[in-house]
């Protein structure tokens, strides 16, 4: 009776693996969903674009918990972590691309010159694809990089991810369409606005700057109470309040870069330069 324990166990452990591979299809079915509801919007049918939001917010917290459940489980593999690429790529690249576009400038109602409004909408797909090769691009960096080092200082490694990530600049564009009730964009200049955002997000995936990436929270440490109790308060906020909290949180997260960013570079300015190198004297 006893050879048959190895075995039992070995089924066990091939099952875990099927798990996070469960959420990353979650994540990308989730994207699939959310392209299939902005293809539904309408001008006057605009909660479609609400519903796209939310989808892509559900698949960011897919998105952690496939990662999580792998690296607690031991069952991360190369397959694995090609398919939360490919999926990431439709969920947080495809999808939030083709919602920025749709509800900014796609659905913006025909403003006075006509000709204006198409300019409008060629400059916000251009937008739009800018934000999505950067998100595949980030993706692809990711892929190809052992050990990424951030380019400003502060303490490089797992703490911190190199460049903004593509669930976060997902989750940008739909908390801000969120935040709307997906209501579309109604005036050029916002539009102008809109478009520079979507640019801003795209450059902040491909740049080197440091996002702190909260691999570093322990929920398995000996006193976590600190923790549940940030953690159920901010799901009683979301519940509560979800429209300007998860857009208060998604843009704090992404001006938090830039913030170490500039910080970085007023350091560098104000910090006196190293002293002069001299050669000893040489005895005689």
């Amino acid at each position: 009776m006893e050879p048959s324990l190895p075995t039992h166990r070995g089924r066990h452990s091939k099952g875990m693996y099927i798990l996070p591979s469960l959420f990353t299809t979650a994540n990308m079915a989730l994207g699939y969903y959310a392209m299939l509801e902005v293809l539904h919007a309408t001008a006057t049918e605009y909660w479609h674009l609400d519903n796209s939001a939310k989808a892509i917010g559900f698949a960011v917290l897919f998105d952690g918990l496939d990662g999580r459940i792998a690296r607690m489980t031991g069952t991360t593999s190369d397959f694995g972590k090609e398919l939360d690429s490919l999926a990431d790529a439709i969920a947080f690249g495809v999808a939030p691309a083709l919602l920025a576009w749709t509800w900014g400038f796609h659905l913006m109602p025909a403003v006075l010159l006509t000709e204006w409004h198409i300019k409008m909408t060629q400059l916000g797909a251009i937008a739009s694809f800018l934000f999505l090769t950067a998100g595949v691009s980030r993706l692809a960096r990711f892929n190809i990089t052992s050990n990424p080092q951030p380019s400003n200082p502060g303490r490089p490694g797992k703490k911190y991810f190199v460049g903004f990530p593509i669930p976060a600049g997902a989750a940008v564009i739909a908390a801000v369409v969120h935040f709307s009730g997906g209501d579309p964009i109604v005036s050029w200049y916002t539009a102008l606005t809109w478009i520079a955002m979507v640019t801003t997000i795209g450059y902040l995936m491909v740049s080197t700057w440091r996002f702190y990436s909260f691999k570093d929270i322990d929920f398995g440490s000996r006193h976590p109470f600190r923790l549940i109790v940030l953690m159920a308060a901010l799901f009683a906020l979301i519940f509560l309040f979800h429209r300007k909290v998860l857009f208060g949180l998604a843009l704090f997260y992404m001006i938090s870069g830039i913030f170490w960013r500039v910080q970085w570079i007023f350091r560098r300015r104000t910090d006196p330069p190293p002293p002069p190198y001299k050669e000893a004297p040489q005895a005689q």
